[in-house]
């Protein structure tokens, strides 16, 4: 069956936005990483053994969770900390801002903690110093960055806390920017990989974190360059060779006495792009853990595209009636969707929900979710169609805003535009119809009047030559 014809069912069947009877969607299952008990469906692969207190293994392009392990549990993240520190700052800099180094940044190098040694009224450019605080875990980069983007470590540490809650993240509290020991500052294996997910997904965040070795040029304050090493050994040759991996493409390592070693690791083979996050392990379990799931997780998951999807009719059974004033015709889904799926899995047995949208877009206008064994696996856009838009300009197509309210007339203004000249030009013309009327009946009466007249006139004529 066509995709598109897929949706059309999907959305033309469900109730407006919510789930479907009868279709489980929950992740139960996935948050203790245990075998289903369905018998229609392929048991998700029962994880490996690890020594880290928490892990959680999640597929970046679909956000599915392929193993958990006590992913809720709050932990010390130590200076996995700077990965949200990075896409805050990305989000809100440009890589050519002028970042200068107060005193408080520099108070942050103190104590033996990782640092590139910067001076007080130090220069360095957003990129830079990105470079320092991922590369080298700086903190004194991580703590400029803070006050450059935020104005002051305060109001960054709230946009920090802001974009976590965005991102879904449930148990976390941020209190830095760097991750250095602080009782009120903690996440969780789960939310950590929902930030991790996010950033890998900006381009310039995901070179920063796979780039082995980085030069800073000379600045105001160190006429020589520094150079910066990856310290995550999995990436990049850091004191030891041991922990290399092939398919290793960035991360970010962290430890603090409170924290144990902590661990982000981005790996991509056969075009899946996983990320695994460890925290409270025992060095060197934080390597060989994410070593061990990141194997587990390529050799058990296959990545589909929606748009490769054929036949999902088995799904399509549990719709129901139609309840959907929506006309399926002008909406499709976003081609980069993507489903995480175990590799012996059947594409029949993947389940569909239709769910509201965040997004702020008016094209955006529901989303696809799709289920498999009670877990989420992947989701896709529902996107309305302009160039169909224009040929219908008042269905009643469904979209979400800020507000949560549902349903508007999309109205073609060019139509509105075409009529209001029509009407103007009808009225017009009645207008000089009108007046045209009533001139030739004022006309008809002044003749008729001149008539009367002259006849009287020429009685009178005839009167008097008779007398």
């Amino acid at each position: 069956m066509n995709i598109r014809k897929i949706i059309g069912i999907v959305v033309m069947g469900a109730a407006i936005f919510t789930n479907i009877p009868g279709v489980n969607t929950t992740a139960s299952a996935a948050e203790n990483n245990t075998e289903s008990t369905s018998a229609t469906t392929t048991a998700w692969p029962k994880g490996p053994k690890v020594g880290s207190k928490s892990a959680v293994l999640m597929d970046v392009d679909s956000g599915t969770v392929l193993y958990n392990k006590k992913g809720d549990t709050k932990h010390y993240p130590a200076s996995i900390t700077k990965v949200m520190t990075a896409l805050v700052a990305l989000e809100h800099s440009d890589l050519s801002d002028t970042v200068t180094f107060s005193q408080d940044a520099v108070a942050q190098s103190y104590g033996g903690t990782s640092s590139i040694s910067r001076d007080v009224g130090e220069k360095m450019t957003m990129e830079e110093t990105l470079y320092g605080m991922m590369l080298e875990s700086a903190n004194e980069c991580a703590w400029a960055i803070a006050e450059h983007v935020g104005g002051t470590e305060e109001n960054f540490i709230k946009m920090m806390n802001e974009k976590a809650k965005e991102l879904g993240c449930t148990h976390t509290h941020f209190h830095n920017p760097n991750g250095l020991p602080d009782d009120q500052h903690w996440t969780t294996a789960l939310d950590m990989a929902r930030i991790s997910r996010a950033a890998y997904q900006n381009p310039t965040f995901a070179k920063i974190c796979g780039t082995k070795h980085y030069i800073i040029p000379p600045t105001n304050k160190h006429k020589n360059e520094t150079y910066l090493n990856n310290h995550h050994c999995m990436l990049n040759f850091y004191h030891t060779s041991r922990y290399l991996y092939d398919y290793c493409v960035g991360g970010k390592t962290g430890y603090t006495t409170k924290a144990h070693s902590t661990l982000v690791t981005y790996a991509r083979k056969d075009g899946m792009t996983l990320v695994c996050v460890v925290m409270c392990a025992k060095s060197p379990d934080h390597w060989n853990d994410t070593r061990k799931l990141i194997d587990w997780g390529f050799k058990n998951f296959k990545n589909v595209k929606v748009s490769e999807l054929k036949d999902l009719s088995q799904a399509t059974d549990k719709l129901g009636s139609t309840t959907y004033g929506a006309d399926s015709t002008l909406i499709e889904p976003s081609e980069d969707g993507s489903v995480m799926l175990p590799k012996k899995a059947e594409l029949s047995d993947v389940d569909m929900t239709v769910e509201k949208s965040s997004s702020d877009s008016k094209n955006i206008v529901g989303l696809l979710v799709f289920s498999y064994d009670g877990r989420k696996v992947g989701t896709s856009q529902l996107l309305s169609t302009e160039t169909e838009d224009s040929v219908y300009p008042f269905h009643n197509l469904s979209t979400s805003t800020n507000d949560g309210k549902n349903g508007f007339l999309q109205l073609n203004i060019l139509l509105i535009v075409v009529i209001a000249a029509i009407a103007l030009a009808i009225a017009i013309g009645l207008f000089f119809l009108l007046k045209n009327i009533l001139w030739a009946v004022q006309k008809k009466r002044r003749d008729s009047y001149s008539d009367k007249k002259g006849r009287i006139k020429y009685k009178k004529i005839r009167n008097n030559q008779r007398k």
